[in-house]
């Protein structure tokens, strides 16, 4: 890619404004704990939600969504709930509101408030701080390998250099240099950084992506479009089969669609659907979901933040990558995206798009868009990873006495720490597809168990939610492996049942075997929390102290407030891509169901939201 003079200056000047900004807002941050790694729960609602969304628009994640549309068509809006994507809305529904009831630090933090701090509860808080540890440095080798494979795309200098005997590529260091820049006002400016930044990030972001979606909507036609892609790429529904035949037109996605494994996909549908009503229940992974609602001033303005995330992200977000998606469809010469074996890598879709069909200046503020993407996401988790390590072991278990600048110090370096080891597992190599399909279905599965039972069942106590966790890493950890050498490819997601089931089994007999938690914890997490749920023990100690304690009444509402926010959710997404390919009918439809789930949201949500 060929960059202009200006566009330079505009990836220059933004670089510069964010580490100054960044750290500009350290000067907040360093007075103690709360202050570095949740801003002193100063924040407004509106701009941590602004920031949820723009950690959320990753540059791995929007390689790969640009690439699913090309192959998938509008049925590739479905593929996110892999995640699932949903689980935002159980969060703005009910799930925010009892996590931030806690008033804690960190997640690790919560399990103690949750369990105590008995041998049961210590062994709960101590495999909770390991997950967050390996979650964070998971994510991190993703990002390093969608930001190295973008980078190299579009700057102009060849940077591959040796080091020990090692060789890097160019695009690896690339992604040192801007790790290294993003990692300056992160670890020096904490959450203040995290978030001041991320605000300034997604104004740019949004910009640029609203820019791009009106050049490809100029440029295209949809005449043009329909005639670049196979019958049913247009459509949302799909049968027991995906219904896409591409072998007349680019015989490559044919190819991609088997590789991926999303033929059958009305099974994979299905396996998305237990997935994320599990995965969703179980709360956010403890990375930075979870520091942003206790970052929050109260649980009501935790479940505002996340209403407001896909209502601002949406749009804009997928509206540039339908842009980039139709751009490619009808222009894109196909050998230019062939990888060193010959085949179609479909991930680089989006850099050669800008490259060719994005004019100077934009083509600048675009990819200083996609730089904030990346840059926020990554500052959100490793300020999220040190979080835990400071707090949770080190204050926790070794020094609980030491000085608040001490432990902000200590947080320098960690946060260091972990961004040496995130970049050694992302130059190990792999593409953006296997390290997702690994994060979002082998390794959540290991988590999923026990962080559902820990909200429903009042019995539940740590030692059961060590075992499961326990359990669930032991299981990622043999089953794949196991199914490989018998020969059975099956996908992550196919393998989630199983280490369900694993975890499950280890979080019942772990809790089954040992007693319960302590009478007072239960009763404090209980009348604090006020969850929903097989609480009917505890909520009789409860109101047999305090008679006028109201129980959690709402779980039939809860259900219709979070049906009603997937399908309000799904339209967000779709909107922008019937926009782009002037399906007018699909669009006017989508327009409706968003209105009316806008106004049943505002009446049974928005309306009786308390903290």
């Amino acid at each position: 890619m060929k960059l202009a003079t200006i566009d330079i200056l505009i990836i220059a000047l933004f670089l510069v404004g964010s580490i100054g900004l960044g750290l500009w807002l350290s000067r907040l941050a360093s007075r103690n704990l709360k202050t570095y790694f949740l801003a002193g729960n100063d924040i407004p609602w509106y701009l941590l939600g602004l920031s949820n969304a723009s950690g959320m628009f990753d540059v791995s994640g929007t390689m790969i969504a640009v690439a699913w549309l090309f192959v998938y068509g509008v049925k590739s809006a479905w593929i996110p709930w892999l995640w699932p994507v949903w689980n935002q809305i159980i969060m703005m529904v009910f799930l925010a509101i009892w996590m931030r009831r806690s008033n804690v630090l960190t997640g690790a933090e919560w399990i103690s408030f949750r369990f105590g701090d008995s041998p049961g509860g210590r062994l709960a808080h101590i495999v909770t701080v390991l997950f967050a540890v390996i979650i964070v440095i998971a994510f991190m080798a993703y990002f390093v390998e969608g930001i190295g494979k973008f980078s190299a795309q579009f700057l102009p200098w060849d940077l591959a250099f040796s080091f020990a005997g090692l060789q890097f590529a160019s695009e690896d260091a690339y992604a040192l240099i801007i790790i290294g820049l993003t990692t300056i006002y992160t670890l020096k400016g904490g959450f203040y950084s995290v978030v001041g930044t991320e605000v300034m990030q997604f104004v740019v972001m949004t910009i640029a992506c609203l820019i791009v979606g009106f050049i490809a909507f100029g440029a295209t036609s949809a005449e043009q479009i329909q005639a670049a892609v196979p019958a049913g790429w247009d459509s949302l529904w799909f049968g027991w089969e995906l219904g896409l035949d591409w072998s007349s037109l680019l015989p490559a996605a044919d190819q991609r669609i088997t590789d991926d494994g999303y033929s059958a996909f009305g099974f994979l549908f299905m396996l998305m659907i237990f997935k994320g009503v599990f995965a969703s229940l179980a709360g956010p992974v403890p990375s930075y979901d979870m520091q942003r609602v206790l970052g929050t001033r109260s649980p009501a303005e935790a479940a505002k933040m996340f209403g407001l995330t896909p209502l601002v992200l949406s749009f804009p977000r997928y509206f540039m990558i339908a842009g980039i998606t139709v751009l490619a469809l009808v222009y894109m010469d196909t050998d230019a995206l062939l990888d060193s074996e010959g085949r179609l890598d479909f991930e680089q879709v989006l850099p050669y798009a800008i490259s060719e069909y994005v004019d100077a200046g934009f083509r600048g503020l675009l990819l200083a868009g996609l730089l904030a993407a990346f840059m926020s996401t990554f500052a959100a988790f490793i300020n999220a990873g040190s979080a835990y390590v400071v707090n949770d072991i080190y204050r926790k278990y070794i020094n609980e006495n030491a000085s608040d600048r001490s432990y902000v110090r200590l947080g320098y370096l960690v946060t260091g720490g972990l961004v040496l080891t995130g970049l050694y597992f992302g130059f190990a190599g792999g593409n953006i597809q296997a390290r997702t399909d690994w994060i979002v279905g082998l390794l959540y599965g290991s988590y999923v168990a026990s962080n559902v039972l820990k909200w429903l069942w009042w019995r539940f106590n740590g030692f059961g939610y060590f075992a499961g966790m326990a359990a669930g890493m032991l299981g990622v950890a043999v089953i794949p492996p196991a199914l490989e050498a018998a020969g059975l490819q099956w996908l992550a997601i196919q393998q989630f049942p199983l280490l369900l089931a694993v975890a499950a089994l280890g979080s019942v007999v772990g809790c089954l075997l040992t007693p319960p938690v302590e009478e007072e914890q239960l009763k404090q997490f209980y009348r604090q929390t006020r969850p929903w749920g097989w609480w009917g023990p505890v909520a009789r100690l409860v109101q047999a102290e305090d008679p006028t304690f109201r129980p959690n009444r709402d779980y039939w509402r809860d259900l219709g407030n979070v049906i009603l926010g997937i399908i309000w959710q799904m339209t967000l997404v779709v909107i922008p891509m019937f926009a782009m390919i002037r399906a007018t009918d699909n669009l006017l439809w989508s327009l409706g169901v968003l209105a009316l789930t806008s106004w049943l949201l505002k009446k049974f949500w928005w309306d009786r939201l308390e903290d």
